[in-house]
Parts: structure tokens; C-alpha cells; sequence
């Protein structure tokens, strides 16, 4: 320490005056690279999480409140046999069922082609109507069809 001091008294006054404002500068510019800017990154990704976790957060309790009114009105099986229903369903959708096997309280059924979205609208319509899907396998045919095995049961009372 005692060569570095006798150094900067070697120097002359303006010397001197460069070294310290030099000195400062760099102090300066460590605190900002060192300190300041990895706080406020780091206060930018918090916020930017949190707002996230908000949009999050208002999906889910709408969410939950789309499952709870379901839910209320939670609709009951269809009366009869699931099978009956199940055909008229997919009779009236216009999907021919390759294979339809009573297994107990459920029913797996079998659809050779269809096209993808009516599929899932006439599933979400089953569901809405009180017959859920227990099981399912969609797979594509590679001519912009699909072929689908679902499992249906009814709903518990």
C-alpha cells in the first residue's frame, strides 16, 4: 500500500485529480453493473412473473366457476340403456360407429373416420347431456380424419 500511495504522491496535482475521478468513474460503474441493474432486472422479472400469475389466477377462478355452475346443474344420465342413447347420438351427429360393446356400466364404442372438430363437439355435447368419457384414443388417419375409441359411462346420481 505504501508503494502505491508514494506513486500517486509522485504524480502531479492534476495527475492526481484524473486518478481520483478515474477512481470514482469505476466505482461508479461497478456499483451500477454490480448492484443497481441486477436489482432492477430482477424487480422487471417479478413484476413481470406476478402479472402473469394474475392472468393465471383469473383463468383458473374463471375456471372454477364454469366447473361449479356445471356442477349445479349438473345434468343426469339419459334414461334407458347408454347403448341407445349412444347410437342415436352418433346417429344424429352422422357418425358411423364401427363398433359399440356394453362393458358393465360402461360402453366403448369405435369411430372409423371422422373429421376432428365435429368429433370433439359431439363429445362435448355428450358430456353436456350427462355421459362421460371414461377413456379415449383419437388417432389420426392421415387424410385429415380421425379414428376414435372412447369409453362412455353414465353419470352417478
Amino acid at each position: 500500500m505504501t508503494v502505491l500511495s508514494t506513486w500517486f504522491r509522485g504524480r502531479s496535482v492534476r495527475e492526481q485529480r484524473l486518478l481520483m475521478v478515474m477512481a470514482a468513474l469505476f466505482v461508479i460503474t461497478l456499483v451500477f453493473a454490480g448492484i443497481v441493474r441486477p436489482v432492477r432486472d430482477g424487480l422487471e422479472s417479478t413484476r413481470q412473473r406476478h402479472a402473469s400469475a394474475e392472468v393465471r389466477l383469473g383463468e383458473v377462478k374463471a375456471q372454477v366457476a364454469q366447473v361449479k355452475a356445471i356442477q349445479r346443474g349438473r345434468p343426469r344420465t339419459p334414461e334407458g340403456a347408454l347403448a341407445d342413447a349412444v347410437r342415436a347420438r352418433a346417429d344424429e351427429a352422422g357418425f358411423v360407429l364401427a363398433n359399440l360393446e356394453p362393458d358393465g356400466d360402461r360402453i366403448r364404442i369405435g369411430i372409423a373416420t371422422a373429421r376432428p372438430g365435429p368429433l370433439l363437439s359431439w363429445i362435448a355435447g355428450l358430456e353436456a347431456d350427462g355421459l362421460l368419457v371414461d377413456a379415449s384414443t383419437i388417432t389420426g388417419n392421415g387424410d385429415g380424419t380421425v379414428a376414435a375409441t372412447l369409453t362412455l359411462k353414465g353419470r352417478a346420481p
